[in-house]
């Protein structure tokens, strides 16, 4: 959250690390510079109880600066309840943030020889500090700044993330030893702050301006050089000797304030102005400024946005598992009731894009197709290259002379109808009468072929079933992956598909079988089909044979006057037939010419062709619907029939025997990221809940 903070800034040796110490009443690392390079954050609250202090490391930034998908907050050590004992943690903790690839606890005890992986962080560390007599009051010190060198840029946008944000009170130490033009704070804080209205100077180490030069900084306090709107101040820490003599915080701060009371030009300033003069004064200063700002412009933001993280973390804690429950074998029995439930909706049929049926359709329509290509096909010669010069070819059936597309549809190889054959397999039937045996076995060549299609529509309906299978065993079994219940779920739940998917296979097998005999009690479709094709075939047997006199037929027109006697002229010789008929006492018209034709001698070889043509009709269909169905009925709704899938849960889980219960606390184990999460949202949900009530009772 934005909460307003007040950022202490400066250049490196400005007294920063001071002017925190003065007012935290702690002592920070100084050794190695690496106090610079980590923002340290000091929260700082009144309490009744003992003093304590509690370092925590936050690390939401990559090594590369940018923002951590999870950050992780982590406390470093117990509990701190002597103040001696700070320096040297905070240390430690300095150096686990520089070696984020180093786990943290590394550094608590010993010294690690690891060399710092980064050079700056923006990471920080967190010190909680309660205890009577603290005041309250938060701030960052932020690593100082240099006027040019390599890390000058890093350095800089490191502050400007802090203090570019309006909530930002600007805490910044310009050190009296050093000229003015050396210091580079000012000019960073008036990029963002221009006008002065969030930004308090802090003059340091006054004990230190060359002798006459005191004249150039008193201005600042009386607020009359670089005014800002809450002005200037000054503080003074204890020299290195009184340091090391072991000077109490107390005896620091009484020290200071005889210091400006009693040293020119500080004594000498008027009272309003020696209330800029030392550290209690500042203390008080930006506690009442933080607070002020908090109260007048942010509180109402925050609320909103404490409201919105408390429902984001308890969404995210929403979408963890639930925890395990105190009664194992009711949750296992729960969770496996909701898995068959969930497969049950699947099964049954959705009407939604990612349904199982509209899965499967696709394949269905495909094998519908697969099934419909092996039509049998005559040729009309013998020459043909789909004939493959083995039979005598009887009929034509090519695309363009087609008249009922509904009936003589294209296919994917050719049916030969050989005579000279089917006259080998006459026994004692009549010259002209073929026995069945003919028409069977071209019916065996075609029901050969349904097979493959068959087995690749059972297979892509399997593949669409298992992947929807692991799909739901992760949904409701995911989690518990740890004590292994998803994967003996998904064992069982494997083995039972392939148990029904056996029954399916052995359901098309006998299909199969049926269709090898041919027969049906659908006589009037049948006698339908066998007769529009043998009409069919006979027309294209007249075509390839007296292909021109029947379109001449076609093309007739009885002429107007009668034509001379004598006349060779096509139409003449026809009206001169039709005339001879009807004064015999015959009635026809030119087309019913063609049956006065002499009989095809192969008009038995039609009838097969015709027989065989009429038969697929009928089994193709059924058959196309018939093992589309077995699939659904064995394998798709055989996982959920007389709770067949449940029950076989029950058994190869192991938890309905008796030693059930001890097994389902086993399944139910959690991993333990899972858990160390849960536990951190929690913590986190507790103390923004806390921390609404006590905003709640500010604003009251």
């Amino acid at each position: 959250m934005d909460i307003p903070r007040i950022v202490v800034i400066g250049s490196q040796s400005a007294g920063k690390s001071s002017l925190i110490e003065a007012i935290s009443g702690i002592t920070l690392p100084r050794a190695g510079g690496t106090c610079t390079r980590v923002p340290t954050e000091c929260k700082l609250s009144s309490s009744d109880r003992p003093w304590q202090c509690i370092v925590t490391l936050r690390f939401i930034y990559e090594p590369g600066g940018q923002a951590r998908g999870q950050p992780s907050v982590v406390q470093f050590g117990s509990i701190i309840y002597d103040k001696s004992e700070v320096e040297d943690r905070v240390r430690r903790a300095q150096r686990a943030i520089l070696s984020p690839g180093t786990s943290s606890e590394t550094f608590l005890t010993g010294e690690p020889a690891v060399s710092r992986e980064v050079d700056f962080s923006k990471n920080c560390i967190s010190l909680q500090i309660s205890g009577p007599g603290v005041a309250d009051l938060s701030f960052c010190d932020l690593p100082g700044m240099i006027a040019s060198g390599e890390d000058k840029e890093t350095i800089e946008n490191l502050v400007t993330s802090y203090i570019e944000k309006s909530s930002c009170i600007i805490l910044l130490t310009v050190a009296c030893e050093t000229d003015w033009e050396n210091q580079r704070g000012f000019e960073v804080a008036q990029q963002y702050d221009p006008h002065g209205k969030r930004t308090i100077g802090v003059l340091t180490k006054p004990d230190r301006i060359p002798a006459g030069e005191e004249a150039l900084w008193t201005p600042y306090i009386r607020n009359e050089k670089r005014p800002l709107e809450h002005g200037w101040f000054s503080v003074k820490r204890p020299d290195s000797q009184t340091i090391q003599a072991g000077i109490t915080w107390e005896e620091a701060r009484r020290e200071e304030i005889d210091y400006f009371t009693s040293t020119s030009p500080w004594s000498t300033l008027h009272f309003e102005h020696q209330q800029h003069l030392g550290t209690t004064n500042l203390t008080e200063k930006l506690s009442n400024l933080l607070s002020a700002l908090i109260a007048k412009s942010r509180l109402p933001e925050l609320r909103d946005e404490l409201q919105k993280l408390i429902r984001t973390t308890k969404e995210i804690i929403d979408t963890l598992p639930r925890p395990p429950s105190e009664d194992a074998s009711a949750e296992i029995f729960h969770l496996i009731g909701e898995f068959i439930k969930d497969l049950g909706v699947y099964l049954k049929g959705t009407p939604y894009a990612d349904g199982l049926l509209q899965a499967i359709r696709p394949h269905q329509v495909i094998f519908r197709k697969a099934i419909r290509a092996t039509a049998p096909r005559f040729c009309s010669q013998t020459d043909d290259p789909e004939c493959d010069g083995r039979a005598y070819v009887v009929a034509s059936v090519s695309e363009s002379d087609r008249d009922d597309a509904a009936y003589i549809e294209a296919a994917t190889f050719a049916f030969l109808a050989n005579e000279e054959d089917a006259r080998e397999s006459i026994t004692r039937e009549l010259p002209d009468h073929y026995p069945f045996v003919v028409a069977k076995e071209y019916i065996m060549t075609i029901i050969d072929e349904w097979d493959l299609p068959a087995q690749k529509l059972f297979d892509a309906v399997y593949h669409s079933l298992h992947a929807k299978m692991k799909m739901l065993t992760k949904k409701h079994f995911g989690s518990f992956a740890q004590g292994g219940l998803h994967a003996h779920v998904n064992a069982v739940t494997a083995e039972y598909m392939k148990q029904c998917g056996e029954e399916a296979r052995r359901r098309i097998t006998w299909l199969l079988e049926l269709e090898k005999r041919p027969r049906t009690l659908n006589d009037h479709y049948y006698s339908d089909y066998r007769d529009k094709f043998l009409a069919y075939y006979r027309g294209c047997r007249h075509s390839d044979r007296h292909g021109s006199l029947i379109t001449s037929l076609q093309t007739y027109r009885a002429p107007s006057k009668p034509a001379a006697s004598d006349s060779l002229d096509f139409t003449a010789c026809t009206t001169k037939v039709l005339t001879g008929l009807q004064e015999i006492g015959i009635s026809s018209k030119a087309m019913d010419l063609p049956k006065l034709l002499p009989s095809d001698p192969l008009e038995p070889a039609l009838h097969i062709m015709a027989t065989v043509r009429a038969y697929f009709q009928v089994a193709y269909k059924r058959f196309v619907d018939n093992v589309p169905m077995a699939i659904d009925h064995e394998l798709v709704l055989g996982l959920e029939r007389d709770r067949g899938l449940e029950n076989a849960l029950l058994k190869g889980l192991g938890i309905t025997g008796p030693n059930g219960f001890q097994r389902c606390k086993e399944y139910l184990q959690e991993p333990p990221q899972v858990v160390a999460r849960r536990e951190e949202l929690e913590k986190r949900w507790e103390r923004l809940e806390s921390a609404k009530k006590e905003l709640m009772d500010l604003w009251v």
